[in-house]
């Protein structure tokens, strides 16, 4: 194999260059358009492989710049041809696959750029990557990747100026726009759905307040931790993401006192998934023969198993206990009103209690503004009995009282069903549009002064193809393998892009594609 891939590499010389992307997915869209605008410019060749034929040749639209090619991943043979008759490699196949495309990619020489994570099984093929003066670079698309590319160019300017970063929040998420959230999930699927079924299992790890902190699956999607996106989005829930920590070290930030990534959703979405968690509707082991079985038919069958009613009357109990707590409180707080409006009217020397002081949790002395308060209680009264509405809508909504939905997928799991309800009931139509929302927050000391940097990115899809999604994963790919053929970036070895050299270069590429961040600076005393 090494003997052909040296003839074939001889051969290249005198030949286009060639881009092989391996899988037409959903997130591959706008960076196969990408790399077929750019083929044209630099009379370059684009090839795609996908085991369906079509949807490469949907993605390739007839270009004389792009061919379509059918494959099976695991046919070794035709596998390594095709890399070998490249110059560069992007794999959009799913993680576990990528180990196959960088075997070959080593063997035949030949640069590799992913989306995803950079594993294990791929680091150990790290000496000979560098050996070979290759450049694989995974972790190169939006989360992870534009989130790294951002982050290290505000780090490195911090730091060039003499500054200490004590604290680094980074939040994303792909979401539902506004204008296309039409359901009571808020949510719809622009990636892979098996991912956004399989999130947070294995828990999260992060750094807060100087303290490492471990949550587990059940304790990770918490409604009321979120962070406030501009006007037209709002509040946005987060969960932390996976294991933080190692990027502590990777963003040179051992002196932060907090150091945490997360993902992005809208506050229902939060609520409905701690709900889907606690009926175990992601657990994967297979107990259920779908053929034939409609999907109100498979909620029966699971949630009888999850003593729903019972579930379900506690649910609501517990909110309509607290709405009556609540209002018992409010109406004991207008009476001592009136009884002090009373009393002054007979005496006006009386001032009336327009606020009062209390102690948080961390032992802080409040003022607290009892109009302020009220409306407070309001909101929060509001917010139970909108949930006990919620619990119901959310989950008819993916089918419970669906008896026409035929799942038919054979042996399955629950999490098999839900991620098949999710994919026929959260689809983007053809008009909808997805968004991506990116949003890091720094403190940070320079000169005895303790200043603040929130850096945000907002990105709207074209409609249910062109998606928001696609762009933002599949540009930095493109601009990368862009950027390696014409040089400008020459780096070797197994990277992610933390390093000036690919993050200056893609940012600024990125920014001529309409995806720009916007910084606000705060300074404290």
């Amino acid at each position: 194999r090494e003997e052909f891939c040296e003839s074939i590499n001889l051969h290249k010389i005198f030949t286009v260059k060639k881009i092989l992307v391996f899988g037409a997915g959903k997130s591959a869209t706008v960076l196969i358009s990408y790399l077929i605008t750019e083929a044209e410019k630099n009379n370059w060749h684009v090839l795609v492989a996908d085991a369906n034929k079509e949807l490469a040749l949907a993605k390739t639209n007839a270009s004389p710049f792009a061919e379509a090619i059918q494959l099976d991943i695991h046919d070794e043979a035709r596998r390594t041809a095709l890399i070998s008759d490249s110059n560069i490699v992007i794999s959009m196949m799913p993680p576990d696959l990528h180990f196959l495309v960088a075997k070959d990619c080593v063997e035949c020489g030949k640069h590799l750029l992913t989306a995803s994570y950079l594993d294990d099984n791929i680091k150990t093929l790290s000496a000979a990557i560098e050996n070979k003066k290759l450049l694989f670079l995974c972790e190169m698309g939006l989360d992870p990747g534009i989130d790294h590319m951002s982050a290290m160019k505000i780090i490195d300017d911090i730091k060039s100026r003499g500054g200490s970063i004590t604290s680094f929040k980074s939040h994303c998420g792909g979401l539902v726009a506004p204008e296309s959230d039409d359901n009571p999930w808020h949510y719809k699927i622009s990636w892979n759905p098996r991912n956004i079924v399989m999130a947070g299992k294995a828990g999260a790890v992060y750094k807060l307040h100087g303290h490492d902190v471990k949550e587990n699956y059940e304790e990770l999607f918490e409604v009321e931790r979120g962070v406030q996106v501009g006007s037209d989005i709002g509040f946005l829930s987060y969960y932390p993401n996976r294991d933080s920590l190692p990027y502590i070290d990777i963003y040179g930030l051992h002196g932060a006192e907090t150091f945490m990534r997360t993902t992005l959703r809208y506050p229902d979405f939060m609520y409905g998934w701690n709900n889907i968690i606690e009926l175990k509707l992601t657990d994967e082991t297979p107990a259920y023969d779908t053929d034939g079985l409609s999907l109100a038919a498979f909620f029966k069958q699971h949630l009888d198993k999850m003593n729903f009613g019972e579930w379900l009357n506690g649910k609501l109990e517990a909110r309509l206990a607290f709405v009556k707590d609540l209002s018992e409180k409010i109406s004991k707080l207008m009476e001592a009103e009136n009884e002090m409006q009373e009393a002054k009217e007979e005496d006006p020397e009386i001032e009336a209690v327009k606020d009062f002081s209390v102690v948080d949790e961390e032992g802080n002395l409040q003022q607290i503004d009892i109009e302020q308060m009220k409306d407070r209680a309001a909101s929060a009264i509001a917010h139970k009995m909108h949930e006990a509405n919620q619990t119901l809508k959310q989950l008819f909504f993916l089918g419970m009282d669906d008896q026409k939905t035929m799942i038919n997928k054979g042996r399955c799991s629950a999490a098999d069903v839900l991620q098949f309800a999710l994919e026929k009931k959260l689809a983007l139509s053809p008009a909808d549009k997805d968004m991506i929302v990116m949003l890091h927050e720094f403190e940070y000391s320079l000169n005895d002064k303790t200043s603040t940097i929130n850096s945000s990115l907002v990105v709207k899809g074209e409609d249910g193809v062109h998606t928001a999604m696609a762009k933002t994963v599949g540009l930095p790919l493109g601009i990368a393998a862009k950027l390696i053929l014409n040089g400008t970036i020459q780096l070797t070895g197994l990277h992610i892009p933390t390093h000036k050299e690919i993050y200056e270069p893609v940012l600024e590429e990125l920014e001529k594609e309409g995806i720009r961040f916007e910084e606000e600076l705060k300074g404290k005393s």
